[in-house]
């Protein structure tokens, strides 16, 4: 994964120096292991995961995985008349966009992959609850908050 996030991609130069834009929910920006995370809260979780992988309880941590939202088209309007689109291969697939979890790894002891966003009260919007329902409705995956 690369160290860039897309909270980062954006910045201002401030006496000769690139500092972030301030966050939208007052998070600090943090970087453990080469790797810049949004908030110091997403940055202690990861700390915690890569001592839970040393100690064997987990394997396969990734940072920011990404869940294509990709949605059937099932209406189609003709002559200014809406109906269920017809079954088979003519059915349009429609990106709607992508959700990017915090972390995804393997839980020896569950024996299963588990995702993982960190959340505060305040970034639980409903559009976030939006995507997160949809990638679990598409994916058949489960998104923990920590």
């Amino acid at each position: 994964m690369s160290t860039d996030r897309a909270a980062w991609t954006r910045h201002l130069r401030i006496h000769g120096e690139l500092v972030a834009p301030k966050s939208k929910y007052g998070a600090k920006p943090m970087v453990v292991g080469g790797i810049r995370f949004d908030s110091t809260k997403e940055a202690r979780r990861y700390s915690e995961l890569r001592l839970l992988e040393k100690a064997g309880q987990i394997r396969d941590l990734e940072t920011q995985p990404q869940f294509n939202i990709d949605v059937i088209q099932l209406w189609e309007g003709k002559d200014g008349h809406w109906k269920w689109a017809a079954p088979g291969p003519d059915r349009y697939l429609i990106h709607v966009g992508v959700f990017t979890a915090d972390f995804r790894y393997f839980d020896v002891q569950l024996g299963q992959v588990v995702i993982e966003d960190v959340k505060s009260g305040p970034t639980k919007t409903t559009a976030y609850r939006l995507r997160k329902r949809l990638v679990e409705a598409i994916h058949g995956v489960t998104i923990s908050e920590v």
